[in-house]
């Protein structure tokens, strides 16, 4: 679960799932036990894991069982013969309203999972069973799998991509201690164990990287990258310009993928040989399974112009947990196929590229016209001095609501919005342009890299009040 979970998300998480255990850490202990003081919960087991491994517990809770006594006091379950059509279930945030619980069929989910990474390990194509001669072949080639997953697992791209795509093809897989994301403890950990796989959530991280790397070497003890074969990235923008910045360092594979919780529908993969053709910031090439339908239900024709929502094909969840309401809103059946409809908008250009748009419930309507913020912020951190931007709608007593954008400047940089500006000339339709753009302090994210778009509103307003 999200650790950034307060009280009332925490008990509906539980009673929603029907949970009957909950594992947490030590340092969690407090939360847990307001939780367990104001919301009655089906929760037959507690278990409290020390922060530090072997430590003891520092705020041991009466009704918990602490980690260690439980290994130490019970011998192993019995193994479970698992029917592919078991069910493996993960929450997602979503975008609008409670966390929802994304159900899908082990089998299936397992398959595809395992055998995503083939490519860019250079390993025989195949299904499912060519797993263990993928993996032998990794191993006797002297460079097994290592993965850092360098975002929360909590996620599906640190659990599904940095953790069990990676377990799917026997890999070590290296958590990193610290609490939020520092990128000097990841190249270091890189060096150390020898990584060859990193996970990470598009600009948000790998900006980062790319300043630790260059401070680095200024230092005169640059980091040793020359294990990574590939970077991969999902959930949120992984622009052009950062992709080209890490491959001055290193031929690495970056795997960008276009997906949800709710299903994967889009790929980009980038090295040094096809970095001028295949970086484009927000182009995919389609998965084999992925579609683009209108709201009435035509597929979209490539090269149209027309937009469409993205539906998602093949390995489809099978729906979300006791909500059959939000279940037939994003998974249906068109022409006799079933589809997810994650919630975001692209277009196809005729030799089918997939262009994303953005997501439909941060989609702000001004005069009349649709603008997506995802457009809007990659165009603006097209500027040399902007870390990092966020695009929101505000009311607008002419126009509805008002493009308005919030940017954090790179350290040392003075930059004024107006100055900002000049990078959105020739680049935007112009009632794409920001109203106002507001400089802070720092933009603020999720833990995952996702942005933060209800601060975003709230402090946009504030600064136009």
């Amino acid at each position: 679960m999200n650790y950034r979970y307060l009280d009332d998300e925490l008990h509906y998480i539980l009673d929603n799932a029907d949970a009957e255990a909950l594992f947490f850490h030590d340092a969690l202990a407090d939360r847990v036990a307001r939780l367990l003081e104001h919301n009655p919960t089906p929760l037959k087991l507690l278990v409290q894991v020390p922060d530090t491994p072997g430590a003891p517990l520092e705020n041991p809770l009466p009704q918990a069982i602490p980690y260690a006594d439980l290994l130490a006091n019970h011998n192993p379950a019995p193994r479970i013969t698992r029917s592919e059509d078991d069910v493996y279930m993960l929450y997602t945030g979503g975008t609008t309203g409670m966390p929802k619980g994304v159900m899908y069929n082990i089998g299936a989910f397992c398959g595809y999972q395992s055998t995503a990474l083939y490519p860019a390990y250079k390993v025989e194509a195949g299904g499912p069973e060519n797993i263990v001669t993928a993996a032998r072949t990794m191993h006797e080639r002297g460079k097994p799998m290592v993965s850092i997953p360098a975002c929360p697992l909590m996620h599906g791209t640190g659990m599904w991509l940095g953790v069990m795509m990676a377990h799917g093809l026997g890999a070590t897989v290296v958590t990193l201690p610290s609490r939020s994301f520092d990128a000097d403890e990841l190249w270091q950990t890189v060096q150390r164990e020898k990584a060859t796989f990193l996970v990470i959530v598009g600009d948000a991280f790998a900006k980062p990287m790319i300043r630790a790397l260059e401070t680095a070497k200024a230092q005169g003890n640059p980091y040793d990258t020359s294990s990574v074969i590939a970077i991969q990235s999902s959930g949120v923008m992984w622009t052009e310009e950062v992709k080209r910045q890490l491959l001055e360092w290193d031929d690495f594979v970056l795997n960008d993928s276009m997906g949800a919780s709710e299903g994967g529908v889009g790929l980009q993969v980038t090295k040094r040989s096809n970095v001028n053709d295949r970086a484009k910031t927000a182009k995919f090439r389609r998965l084999p399974n992925t579609k683009v339908f209108t709201e009435d239900g035509r597929e979209v024709v490539p090269g149209s112009g027309e937009i469409g929502l993205v539906a998602a094909g093949g390995n489809v969840p099978i729906g979300y947990y006791k909500d059959p309401k939000k279940s037939a809103a994003t998974f249906k059946v068109i022409d006799g196929k079933r589809y997810s409809f994650p919630g975001d908008w692209a277009k196809v250009e005729a030799n089918g590229t997939l262009v994303l748009l953005g997501r439909g419930s941060q989609c702000i309507n001004t005069g009349g016209e649709k603008v997506y913020p995802e457009e809007v912020e990659e165009a603006i951190k097209r500027h040399p001095s902007v870390r990092d931007c966020l695009v929101v709608g505000l009311p607008d007593e002419k126009f509805g609501n008002r493009v308005t954008a919030l940017a954090s400047l790179e350290d040392g940089a003075t930059t004024v919005s107006d100055d900002i500006r000049s990078v959105l000339d020739g680049a935007l339709a112009r009632f794409k342009h920001p109203k106002n753009i507001h400089i802070v302090d720092h933009v603020h994210r999720a833990p995952n890299g996702k942005a933060d778009y209800p601060w975003a509103k709230e402090t946009a307003l504030d600064r136009e009040k």
